[in-house]
């Protein structure tokens, strides 16, 4: 029995359901938007909001919880040229472009879109996972 277990399961083991959730967050981050299915959208987003919260605080502290809490400090990669080249980190994104962006906001950074299709193989709801704020640069 799951009694006083709080949080989902997933089916998984609790250190694949952790890496999972490392995984989603440091995609959110990076991309600003993620496809995937709703119970791991849910999963996923109140730990992203609470890196967003904690990244709002700017402190060394902070910073160094919050790489505790990913997993270690990945790198940002885009191409250029044909060329991938290294464009910074998980963390330095968080705390330079994310935190400053929600300083006035309460909380509330992400938002479930529902998308009109299935996953093809298990026919499970497929919804965009996206961090609020960001509709000028999308249009």
């Amino acid at each position: 029995m799951r009694h006083r277990i709080a949080g989902k399961q997933l089916n998984r083991k609790s250190a694949h359901g952790t890496a999972l959730r490392r995984n989603l967050a440091c995609a959110l981050f990076e991309h600003e938007t993620i496809s995937t299915t709703m119970p791991k959208a849910k999963y996923v987003r109140s730990f992203a909001e609470k890196l967003i919260t904690l990244s709002k605080k700017g402190s060394l502290h902070a910073r160094r919880q919050a790489i505790a809490l990913l997993g270690g400090n990945k790198a940002i990669y885009s191409e250029v040229d044909g060329d991938m080249s290294k464009a910074g980190t998980i963390v330095g994104k968080l705390f330079s472009d994310l935190g400053p962006r929600y300083l006035d906001r309460p909380g509330g950074y992400t938002r479930i879109v529902k998308l009109p299709k299935n996953r093809l193989g298990d026919n499970s709801q497929v919804v965009l996972l996206q961090l609020v704020g960001n509709e000028k640069s999308s249009k």
